[in-house]
C-alpha cells in the first residue's frame, strides 16, 4: 500500500513539474547554430575551391547574428579582404539574402540603394546564406577572386561541404 501511494505521488510530481517547463518555454527562443567545427570545415571548403581555381582569397564565416566564427586568409591574399569577406557574409545573414541578390534591388536608382551607404554593408557577390531546415544558421563570406560570382563559387562550395550536417 505504501508503494502504491509513493508511485502516485511522484506521478503527481511529474505532472506539476511539466507544466512548469512548458511555460518557462514559452518566454524563451530557440535556434539553431553552426558548430566551430562546422563553421571551419564550410571556411576550408570554400579556401580550398577558390585556390583550385587559382584565387588567393579570405573565407569570413557568421553565426546567425554575424558574430564572427571563421576568418580564413590565404597567405597572398590582400589584407584589405579579411574585411570585405567578413562583410559580405555580415551583410547576407543580416539582410537574410545572398550578396549577389541585392545587387540589383540597390543599384543606382533603385528604391533601395540607399542600403549601399550603410556602414558595413558590402553588396558585392560572394556573401551567402546558410541554413538548415529553412532556418538561419550563418552566412559565408568571400573576397579575393575577380568577381563576386567567382566568389559565389567559393562560397557554395563551402556550404556543400557541410549540406549532410545541415539536415536535421
Amino acid at each position: 500500500m505504501n508503494n502504491i501511494f509513493s508511485r502516485i505521488l511522484a506521478i503527481s510530481g511529474l505532472l506539476l513539474v511539466v507544466p512548469a517547463k512548458v511555460l518557462a518555454a514559452e518566454g524563451t527562443v530557440t535556434f539553431e547554430m553552426l558548430k566551430p567545427e562546422t563553421a571551419l570545415t564550410a571556411a576550408q571548403a570554400a579556401l580550398e575551391r577558390c585556390r583550385e581555381e587559382g584565387f588567393q582569397a579570405t573565407v569570413a564565416v557568421v553565426d546567425r547574428f554575424g558574430g564572427v566564427q571563421v576568418i580564413l586568409r590565404d597567405q597572398l591574399a590582400s589584407p584589405r579582404t579579411v574585411r570585405t569577406a567578413l562583410g559580405k557574409a555580415r551583410t547576407a545573414v543580416g539582410f537574410r539574402t545572398n550578396t549577389t541578390d541585392l545587387v540589383s534591388v540597390t543599384d543606382h536608382g533603385q528604391p533601395s540603394s540607399g542600403l549601399r551607404h550603410l556602414p558595413g554593408v558590402v553588396i558585392v557577390g560572394g556573401g551567402v546564406i546558410m541554413e538548415a531546415a529553412g532556418s538561419l544558421v550563418g552566412g559565408i563570406g568571400v573576397s579575393g577572386a575577380p568577381g563576386g560570382d567567382m566568389d559565389d563559387l567559393c562560397a557554395f562550395a563551402g556550404i556543400a561541404a557541410i549540406e549532410d550536417e545541415l539536415e536535421f
